[in-house]
């Protein structure tokens, strides 16, 4: 029995990653000094997992910033903008930020001086196959070329091979190193076409050159096995794209290298019968999120390939039921023999790294949990079984858990049950019709032409986070934090004055984090101190635990708001994260439906919504960014989804005034196949990420004739980049050549958090003139 891992946690036990990355690229480490962590890191990584009991080991799944952009770089796949006679790294954080340390002066070495800026604008950012994780989006263009480009690959290769083969581990012969590399199928599905109309799948041969010599030179290293993930086999597949696979697979068998092809997320769905005549030496299935395929996957595939089975959930951290995991994996141990490889589901990419670092956390709670070490852990254990070792004493400590969280008081709450069941007697639509309220909402509100207002949070100085820190460490009492954060609230409004916006944020300088900060405050959820996740490059998120039936104890934002709104006489939006990304963003609990959890938080949401209203905030602005992640990844799934959450949305939203103007908040989403489910939802106002496509994004509002009033962000909150009043008036214009203007906001992208004031300030100074600018035009038209 073969134990391996599909991918391990590349930010380091203490977010070593971060920092050493953030330092950087502010100039204060030399691109010595990061790959000098970098190594540190991936060293680590090798070790626990050893420790673990793993076996084969994954390369390449390290990343400075994601691994479709380290798939990009090392095919060459480079935006002509950012193309240079000799790649370095530089190249590679231009493509995912817009710029490199020499394009701000800094010295980092001798390789990366100051010089002229090569600065841009950055790729695309979209989130990968439902989960938190993001990638670069490649792109194709008109004269793309595949070559390899980027070495990095072969270093990391040699650099693990050296490892396993080094004093320490010499006497363990059975360790292996096997890269993972995205398939190109999946390479190209993700990928987009920049000023070019050749098919995608059109660049496959091409693309299969480079994969060749990629495999050749691993060969030619002593690699046996490569991992080749092709993900997209969760999603339901145009015919042009699973016709795809048996020639590609083909031509890459020609390496003579053993290829292992991974799936995850999902079944295989109606792929199983292609994926299993494939001519690749094994496959690796995801048993626990496609479970329900798993008999069907072990009854199709030849016991001649290897079978890897993903018996323990590489996404959510819950412990892993031994019992029930065993009985699921014996048919397939009965059939392939020495050919059943166990691992994890998927990447541990997606989960904390070290349950054993948390200290304050429940103990009771924690024993209900794994993260990343701990679930290699857990695939030993189950392999070992499997292998016919008696682990007795483990299985029952593992049987005493699973059944305590059953049973625990802290999980299961009658009264949020009792509220949930009576639920379908609710009315969850606006008594009256948008069209009607936007009249009374209008003469109320009395705003410009392309009113002007922000998506809620402004930069988290040094200051707002000391004072946090200081909170928590006890160094500073309640009444103190809270008269530093008011004082940082009346800081704000007063630059919203003088900036000239129309409509106000508070800012919301007491919230950590969107989420965490109303997890919080609801029972049900819990917080861990170190359990970090990697979203994208060095920007790190901490997600809640949703571990019982969820309410709200107080009111969460009120007083706040209150406070803002005291301070200025123009309006001021309250700011709540809608239920469906308080789900998406956590670890939520799986001894129930989804929905169910859903529902819970936007009936505490709902009281939060009411009791704003109540206390004098009209604009109420409810964020859904995770809306369409949360889609399954098979289609056919989508309706049923897209009708609990929609109608989360309105629970929270629906016992409001006409003249309570109700926004909602929605970043890197293609609209085009959810629109209708937007327009459902009801806000009187969306707004959303528009400026990197250069306003691509709200063909889908043109073409649907989305009635609601909508804010197609103007600029790229993620880059550092300051934009001109002109590049943001073209955008306006562009969305108005097609959108009535008095249906038009003007905003950024998303949320200022990140970002520094001296980026912010003249950022939004330079929007509200380009708003200026549109109005008297039209009135000189009109």
């Amino acid at each position: 029995m073969t134990v391996h891992n599909l991918g391990y946690p590349r930010i380091g036990d203490k977010r070593q990653l971060k920092f050493a990355l953030e330092s950087y690229w502010k100039g204060d480490k030399t691109l010595n000094e990061l790959e000098a962590v970098a190594s540190q890191i991936r060293q680590q990584n090798l070790q626990t997992q050893i420790e673990a009991g793993i076996e084969i080991l994954p390369a390449n799944d390290f990343a400075f910033y994601d691994q479709v952009l380290n798939m990009s770089t090392l095919l060459g796949v480079i935006p002509s903008r950012f193309r240079q006679e000799n790649y370095d790294i530089e190249v590679a954080f231009r493509m995912a930020r817009g710029r490199a340390p020499s394009d701000d002066g800094h010295f980092c070495c001798a390789d990366h001086a100051p010089s002229e800026s090569k600065a841009g604008f950055a790729g695309a950012m979209k989130k990968w196959f439902g989960s938190n994780y993001h990638y670069i989006v490649p792109e194709l263009e008109a004269d793309t070329t595949f070559k390899i480009t980027d070495t990095r690959l072969f270093d990391e290769v040699a650099e693990s091979l050296a490892f396993i083969h080094s004093d320490q581990h010499a006497s363990n012969n059975k360790l292996q190193v096997k890269p993972v590399l995205l398939g190109p199928i999946s390479y190209l599905y993700l990928a987009e076409n920049k000023g070019s109309d050749l098919p995608k799948l059109a660049h496959l041969p091409a693309l299969l050159t480079a994969y060749q010599e990629i495999l050749m030179r691993l060969k030619a290293q002593g690699i046996e096995w490569v991992q080749i993930d092709e993900p997209i086999l969760g999603l339901e597949l145009a015919k042009e794209w699973q016709e795809a696979f048996k020639p590609t697979y083909t031509a890459l068998k020609s390496s003579g290298i053993k290829l292992l092809l991974a799936t995850y997320f999902e079944t295989l769905g109606d792929h199983l019968t292609l994926v299993s005549n494939l001519p690749v030496a094994g496959i690796h299935f995801d048993a626990v999120w496609g479970k329900a395929q798993l008999n069907e996957v072990v009854n199709t595939i030849s016991a001649d390939k290897v079978l890897s089975l993903g018996l323990v959930d590489g996404r959510n951290i819950w412990k892993t039921d031994l019992t029930t995991t065993l009985a699921l994996a014996k048919p397939a141990k009965e059939k392939f023999s020495d050919n059943l490889w166990i691992a994890p589901s998927c990447s541990l990419l997606h989960v904390p790294v070290d349950l054993e670092s948390e200290e304050k956390l429940s103990p009771e709670l924690k024993q209900y949990l794994s993260f990343a070490k701990q679930k290699l852990q857990e695939v030993s254990l189950v392999a070992k079984a499997l292998n016919g070792e008696d682990i007795e004493q483990a299985l029952a400590q593992n049987k005493q858990v699973i059944l305590a969280r059953q049973q625990s008081s802290i999980v299961n709450n009658a009264d949020v049950q009792q509220r949930l069941a009576k639920l379908p007697s609710l009315n969850i639509d606006r008594p009256t019709a948008y069209a009607e309220r936007a009249k009374v909402q209008h003469k109320k509100y009395q705003l410009p032409l392309f009113p002007t207002t922000t998506i809620g949070s402004f930069p988290q100085t040094t200051e707002i986070r000391q004072a946090r820190r200081a909170l928590k460490a006890g160094e500073i009492s309640e009444a103190n934090y809270t008269e530093q954060m008011q004082a940082e609230i009346k800081d704000v409004v007063a630059r919203q004055e003088r900036i000239g916006i129309d409509v106000f944020v508070h800012g919301e300088p007491e919230r950590n984090d969107m989420v965490e900060y109303f997890g919080e405050l609801l029972e049900g959820y819990a917080f861990t101190q170190f359990g970090w996740v990697q979203s994208y490059g060095s920007r790190c998120v901490k997600p809640p635990i949703i571990y019982g039936d969820v309410s709200r104890k107080q009111p969460m934002t009120v007083a706040w708001s209150q406070y803002a709104q005291q301070q200025t006489n123009k309006i001021m939006k309250g700011m709540l994260t809608g239920a469906v990304t308080m789900l998406q963003w956590s670890f939520v609990r799986d001894d129930q439906p989804r929905e169910q959890t859903c529902n819970q938080i936007a009936l505490a949401l709902r009281d939060e919504v009411n009791d704003l209203e109540a206390a004098g905030i009209e604009m109420i602005q409810i964020d859904e960014a995770a809306l369409r992640e949360g889609l399954p990844l098979k289609h056919s799934d989508w309706e049923s989804y897209l009708k609990w959450a929609v109608n989360s949305f309105k629970i929270t939203t629906s016992g409001v005034k006409d003249t309570t103007q109700i926004h909602t908040h929605m970043c890197y989403s293609e609209f085009n196949d959810i629109i209708q489910a937007v327009a459902n939802m009801d806000a009187d106002v969306i707004t959303i990420e528009t400026s990197k496509s250069q306003m691509k994004l709200l063909d889908a509002f043109v073409d649907f004739n989305y009635p609601n009033e909508i804010g197609p962000g103007v600029y790229d909150i993620h880059s550092p980049n300051i934009p001109t009043v002109e590049e943001m008036v073209l955008l306006i214009e562009k969305a108005a050549q097609n959108i009535d203007a008095k249906r038009l906001w003007v905003n950024p992208d998303c949320g200022l958090k990140t970002r520094g004031w001296q980026e912010t300030e003249p950022a939004l100074a330079n929007m509200v003139t380009a708003a200026k600018i549109l109005r008297e035009q039209a009135v000189q038209t009109a």
